[in-house]
């Protein structure tokens, strides 16, 4: 986690890993505020450094480790109110906000930072993967509230459709990777395991990327990642008829409030997705839920847990 603890000026970084010790496995944030004590947030429990409180200064210097001491090429991620770094890690950022026209611009006096630990976990998808594949892979939208698992869990299907499984041969899959969060490119490579046969448009905005893989890289299976807008629902439908398969994120709780979202409409009403993957917030990270048909129906059963798809 070097890419991690470099950010942070010595003094913090030395009590950051004495805290982390070996557990780096079961971190998922580190929340640094200006002025008060660093927060810790693992799977189960959430830990305090009370005895140091980040200053301004050493504020500035984790945003220049950040930005590589150029906040100016970084003026679109502030405005999307993060960075991806080096690893897949998301840094979210927080503070005053400048506006245009009532549309943010940037955001300035930046004091808050939320590092989300981006995690590599090979076999986390190979509890859902039986209920993807029939004769193909079903177009699947896979839902969770913030830290439930979604990009793992996208990651290791992509990782396991692209290398083959069983008596599954290895499939095109084409990623569109627009925060750099599944494949963790750097210079275009992705630091990630996605499998054989793994394409990957790398910070590309989704609705652009999806369209422009289909039409260079003939894909058999397309992956995004939290998806949401107009724009992206077009560019899903599009795929769709074009005859590839999508799989695919998206933040929230459960099936109902998504069928309560205007632009999502048109992807329900036409029964796009035959399977529908939600993700339980409770237990730790990638535990599933429910999976639901395109008819609704739950067809998640425990007795598939645990089965290898090798």
């Amino acid at each position: 986690m070097e890419e991690i603890l470099r950010l942070f000026p010595e003094l913090i970084r030395k009590h950051v890993q004495a805290k982390i010790g070996k557990r780096w496995e079961a971190l998922q944030e580190i929340r640094f505020r200006l002025n008060k004590p660093i927060e810790l947030v693992f799977d189960h429990q959430t830990e305090w450094l009370t005895e140091i409180k980040p200053s301004q200064k050493d504020g500035l210097h984790v945003l220049n480790q950040i930005s590589q001491f150029s906040l100016y090429r970084l003026e679109d991620e502030l405005r999307e109110g993060y960075v991806t770094i080096e690893g897949g890690h998301r840094v979210g950022l927080a503070g005053k906000v400048n506006t245009i026209n009532g549309s943010v611009k940037a955001i300035q006096h930046i004091a808050f930072m939320n590092i989300r630990i981006a995690k590599e976990k090979i076999g986390a998808a190979t509890t859902i993967l039986p209920y993807l594949h029939g004769e193909n892979y079903a177009n699947t939208l896979i839902v969770g509230a913030p830290q439930t698992g979604k990009t793992t869990i996208i990651r290791d299907l992509t990782r396991l459709i692209a290398s083959g499984w069983r008596n599954v041969p290895a499939k095109k899959v084409a990623v569109i990777d627009e925060r750099s969060e599944i494949g963790a490119s750097l210079k275009g490579i992705p630091q990630h395991n996605l499998g054989f046969r793994a394409d990957v448009m790398d910070a590309c905005p989704k609705a652009e990327g999806m369209m422009m893989m289909i039409r260079s890289m003939s894909p058999d299976v397309l992956v995004v990642d939290e998806i949401g807008s107009k724009q992206d629902v077009q560019a899903l439908m599009e795929a769709i008829h074009a005859g590839v398969v999508v799989i695919c994120t998206i933040h929230g709780q459960t099936l109902s409030e998504l069928k309560k979202r205007p632009s999502l409409h048109v992807l329900f009403h036409h029964h796009v997705f035959e399977r529908i993957v939600v993700l339980n917030k409770q237990k730790t990270p990638g535990q599933v839920n429910a999976i639901y048909d395109q008819h609704e129906h739950n067809i998640f059963s425990k007795k598939y847990m645990g089965v290898t798809p090798y």
